[in-house]
């Protein structure tokens, strides 16, 4: 078993980057800070360099005397425009040199999750995309600003349906609820009420330009959390963020989706509240999160995601990133039920247990197989018999394994692809 220090190297760097081996363990165990630093700063990335976002030609209009064939085209359109995004941004993940700040961005989009499927605009939802991307790992105060006012977010909860004659709740409610305060985050209804008076009358453009209807707006201003002359998205957020339910409850998401399925103990939450601080400051957070010594406890663990298993076991086989091979991945997602661009809902997609369950079982061994037959499997086949298992641990970058799965893996130590799969499905693996 390795030390305590390549324990806790391992764990950061799986946690935080998708696909690590336990050769990039070896070169960073000396110092996980350092390692957690050049991962969290804003370098550029060569890998997300050669795969540029995609380009949408427009989508034709539907007359409203369509065709059901002109209906049928245009969704056509809508949908291939959709799968080219989701495309687009898996192979980002594959090829990012620095992968964390995707991980990152991933993180933020299950936040604010937003779902293509209604709002049926891939150059909107790749607009917010690089938007997460770009203030994901700075200030919240400035994300939070630009994410009320996107135009996907507006259209996925019904902004524009917000009108001072007939008031929407949806993005009031989730701005509260979900993406900022959390449940019991010390709002009333009435907030509510009044913040989408705030939110009233704006609309967005078939470009993707937000601007406000001064016939169809609430004038305000209002009150909401006790701080008055709140009068649009802006104002609103500065009232919310003030709010002292606001870094408990990012610290909180953060912590558990990045390292427990638990809320951190109350001295662990000081601990984070402190480096958040009043600037808001998400790298900060992000750091004190992986370096905190709460981290790698052995009470702190995670189920992988079916999204952080089929990148992470890609990039850890370093399977070669072919139009094929991404393809291939997306089905993955689909029948595990995790895409990117897609979540099933405003709460996103679900954590723990769930993804571990019978039903996807078929489909992970299957996935399993056909990447470690795609791998180079060489240090593996070199090894002599009796120390190919620790030599797949280290591999995928695992300390150990536990009897239970040892004794599985000893069936198919003659086989290198099958071990490497068999070890892919294993509890070890799959729970971080």
């Amino acid at each position: 078993m390795a030390d305590q220090s390549w324990q806790r190297t391992a764990r950061v760097m799986r946690r935080a980057a998708w696909g690590v081996t336990g050769t990039a363990v070896d070169a960073a165990a000396a110092s996980v800070g350092a390692w957690v630093d050049d991962a969290l700063s804003a370098s550029p990335d060569p890998g997300a360099t050669k795969t540029p976002p995609p380009t949408f030609a427009a989508v034709p209009d539907v007359p409203k005397n369509a065709t059901k064939e002109q209906r049928q085209a245009r969704n056509d359109v809508v949908r291939q425009q959709g799968d080219q995004l989701v495309t687009w941004w898996l192979t980002r993940m594959l090829t990012a040199t620095r992968p964390v700040p995707e991980r990152i961005t991933f993180g933020w989009h299950q936040h604010w999750a937003t779902s293509i499927t209604k709002v049926r605009n891939a150059p909107l939802m790749l607009r917010q995309n690089e938007l997460l991307r770009t203030y994901g790992l700075g200030s919240v105060t400035d994300l939070a600003k630009r994410m009320v006012m996107d135009p996907a977010l507006m259209i996925w909860l019904d902004a524009e349906k917000n009108t001072k004659a007939a008031p929407n709740e949806n993005l009031a409610r989730e701005l509260m609820e979900l993406f900022l305060l959390g449940v019991g985050g010390g709002y009333t209804e009435t907030d509510v009420k009044q913040s989408a008076r705030a939110l009233s009358g704006w609309k967005v453009a078939d470009d993707g330009a937000v601007s406000r209807d001064a016939k169809r707006s609430d004038p305000g201003p209002e009150t909401v959390l006790g701080v008055s002359g709140v009068n649009d998205p802006l104002t609103l957020v500065d009232a919310i963020l003030a709010a002292p339910a606001h870094p408990r409850h990012v610290a909180t998401r953060w912590w558990q989706h990045l390292a427990s399925s638990e809320a951190p103990a109350a001295d662990l939450l000081d601990r984070l509240l402190v480096a958040y601080g009043p600037s808001r400051d998400a790298r900060a957070l992000f750091r004190a999160i992986l370096l905190d010594p709460s981290f790698a406890s052995a009470a702190s663990s995670l189920v992988m995601s079916p999204l952080e298993w089929v990148v992470g076991s890609m990039r850890t086989l370093d399977v070669p990133v072919t139009t094929d091979a991404v393809k291939q991945a997306v089905a993955t997602l689909r029948n595990l039920g995790q895409v990117p661009f897609l979540p099933p809902n405003v709460s996103g997609w679900p954590s723990g247990a769930s993804w571990v369950s019978t039903a996807a079982a078929h489909t992970r061994v299957t996935a399993a197989v056909r990447l470690s037959k795609a791998a180079d499997l060489s240090t593996i086949a070199n090894a002599s018999a009796d120390s190919r298992i620790d030599a797949v641990a280290h591999l995928l970058a695992l300390d150990h394994f536990t009897d239970r799965t040892r004794a599985a893996l000893a069936l198919a130590k003659g086989d290198p692809a099958q071990l490497v799969a068999t070890a892919l499905i294993s509890p070890d693996y799959l729970v971080v």
